[in-house]
């Protein structure tokens, strides 16, 4: 009497898991929802879309016809009466069957190392895009619970808010005055880490014009998930324009300021009109410790020079 219940739950619970895994993979597209990486709006996120998806189909040619074989194994073999299936208790070997579930997946992992490997080397951070436009740079300190942007050329500093031209390479440099944190704008390019004494590098480009969302990726504590903040990508002539505005109309981002700034807690968008000069590098050495270096990778000769007036420093102190 409860042997057939048991079999219909057993065969209905696994159904109704899979539906509504796919359900939730489906519904943000249908209901006008997107997964904003594999909606890239510049060439470092069109090149990791597509290792994504390459990387995707690659492993589906195993993974698919495994599964379906499980599902009509178990149902071909299941405990039945009049089950016709061949019964070969003594079956242990078949040449043909090891030759296809050996080499197969043989062949796919090396097509995985090649093409790994190719997109690895191309989409290193600290590599600059090819563009006949100049890129420009943009200094980016993680704090608690606030994202700091300093744009060195132009002399001016946001907070929680960054505005890019498009079409044009950006080089950010990017420190932490807090703990570790990740910055990550998705449809422009993965994640990199922000870290307390080093100073990375990464090259991004919007090539069209919108707003983007960049966010912290990594838990830092009580308010991380508000580390947030719009990525406008304008022309070229609406960069300057918003240059200019932000000079005229805002206040500058003082030492004092700064300091108050960097304390622990949220922060709403600000706009400064210049920042105190070697602000950057500043953070960067902040918990330098005497007989050591900052960590520099691919960042700018500033960077690399206050390092080494760092390591001068301790070298005078030591005579």
């Amino acid at each position: 009497m409860n042997k057939k219940p048991r079999s219909l739950t057993r065969i209905i619970i696994p159904v109704v898991l899979t539906l509504v895994t796919i359900a939730l993979i489906v519904w943000p597209m249908l209901a006008g929802g997107q997964y904003v990486v594999l909606d890239p709006k510049g060439p470092i996120g069109a090149s990791q879309r597509d290792l994504i998806v390459i990387s995707t189909i690659l492993c589906a040619i195993v993974i698919v016809p495994v599964l379906i074989l499980s599902a009509v194994i178990v149902w071909r073999y299941r405990d039945k009466p009049d089950n016709k299936a061949a019964y070969e208790p003594n079956w242990a070997h078949s040449t043909k069957a090891e030759a296809i579930w050996w080499t197969v997946p043989i062949v796919i992992i090396g097509l995985l190392a090649i093409v790994t490997v190719r997109y690895t080397y191309d989409l290193e951070p600290s590599k600059p895009l090819a563009s006949e436009k100049e890129p420009i740079t943009i200094q980016v300190s993680s704090l608690d619970w606030k994202w700091l942007f300093m744009y060195p050329e132009q002399g001016i500093a946001t907070v929680n808010t960054l505005n890019i031209p498009a079409d044009r390479p950006v080089k950010f440099e990017l420190t932490a005055d807090s703990p570790m944190n990740s910055f990550w704008i998705p449809q422009l390019g993965g994640q990199i880490y922000t870290m307390s004494g080093m100073a990375m590098t990464l090259y991004l480009q919007a090539d069209h014009e919108g707003t983007y969302f960049g966010s912290g990726a990594n838990f830092t504590g009580e308010h991380f998930a508000q580390m947030r903040f719009d990525v406008n990508a304008t022309s070229d002539e609406e960069f300057k324009q918003w240059v200019d505005e932000v000079k005229l109309q805002s206040q500058p981002l003082t030492q004092e300021t700064y300091n108050t700034l960097a304390e622990p807690g949220t922060s709403n968008v600000a706009y400064y009109s210049s920042f105190p000069e070697g602000l950057f590098q500043d953070i960067v050495t902040k918990y330098v410790i005497e007989g050591t270096g900052a960590h520099n990778h691919g960042t700018s000769e500033e960077a690399s020079g206050a390092q080494e007036n760092t390591s001068t420093k301790v070298d005078k102190s030591a005579n």
